[in-house]
């Protein structure tokens, strides 16, 4: 092999590791393949998801306000309406993501004058690909709930800086075709001791906390979810009951609810769920409504 040579497969195999190193090509997103997606942020891409873990609407109670707030903004919106991201903070396992995951489905389910409306969930740690996602879903004729579960920021976090910016939108502004649905169990989204020892220490502590809660400020909605009552935890019961068939003697499906709630230390949806599925095994039953 000449020295030529030997240069040029050197060369070769250098541009093969700058090729490997380089960014992914952004390609038109695939969105008519699915209702549901994940979004990949290494491949830019969306994954579609063939089955969604979610709940009829109807079975979520307890929190009536909210959910008629929320469906009515997500109609809005797939109708082509002025609609308002959504933050939905507060009591943990009272049907937040279930309630987003819901609306979607209730709107594809009774369309009416809306069109299809797409779901895209991306993960906490892709935050800082968000502005790139939008500035794709820009391009595309359909309509985006794009939802971030369990949203929060750490101490040493400033991702939430690319949040800011995507909810903006920046020069162009958000997406006409694009909403931003978040929970949290915080309302500001950030620990209120880091929000504290940052005022503490800043020079002009006012300053300080008007950037870290100017993140929530960015969601028109803010929709709180809050423990729910022993009525509320029961009637939850009761529907779940009644929605699968499960045959069970009233008085008794309450007495092992509230049984199986105080071992677990709270009444929530989540829990409600978890004794469902528990009472269809002992039953004998799956957890499918049966016609």
């Amino acid at each position: 092999m000449t020295n030529n040579d030997s240069l040029v497969q050197k060369l070769d195999e250098l541009l093969a590791i700058l090729a490997r190193m380089a960014p992914p090509v952004p390609q038109p997103l695939q969105a008519e393949t699915a209702d549901c997606f994940i979004w990949n942020p290494q491949k830019l891409a969306l994954e579609p998801v063939a089955h969604v873990n979610r709940v009829d609407l109807s079975l979520i109670t307890g929190i009536d306000r909210v959910r008629d707030i929320l469906v009515d903004n997500t109609v809005r919106f797939a109708k082509g309406l002025p609609a308002n991201n959504v933050l939905l903070w507060g009591a943990r396992g009272m049907g937040k993501s279930s309630l987003v995951k819901a609306a979607h489905s209730f709107v594809n389910e009774h369309p009416g004058e809306a069109g299809p409306l797409k779901l895209i969930e991306i993960h906490r740690e892709d935050i800082d690909s968000l502005p790139c996602l939008m500035n794709e879903l820009r391009k595309s004729p359909y309509r985006f709930v794009l939802f971030c579960d369990d949203l929060s920021f750490s101490h040493d976090d400033t991702s939430y800086k690319s949040l800011k910016a995507a909810l903006d939108g920046g020069v162009e502004g958000r997406p006409d075709n694009v909403v931003f649905y978040a929970t949290s169990n915080r309302r500001h989204l950030m620990p209120r001791t880091m929000i504290e020892n940052e005022q503490a220490t800043a020079i002009n502590p006012t300053e300080t906390i008007e950037e870290k809660v100017s993140l929530s400020d960015r969601f028109g909605l803010w929709l709180g979810f809050h423990k729910c009552s022993q009525e509320d935890y029961l009637a939850m019961i009761d529907n779940y009951a009644d929605w699968y068939r499960l045959k069970h003697p009233r008085e008794k499906l309450h007495r092992e609810a509230l049984e199986w709630a105080t071992t677990r230390g709270n009444r929530s949806g989540r829990v409600a769920w978890q004794f469902t599925q528990d009472l269809a095994g002992r039953l004998g039953r799956t957890l499918k409504r049966e016609k």
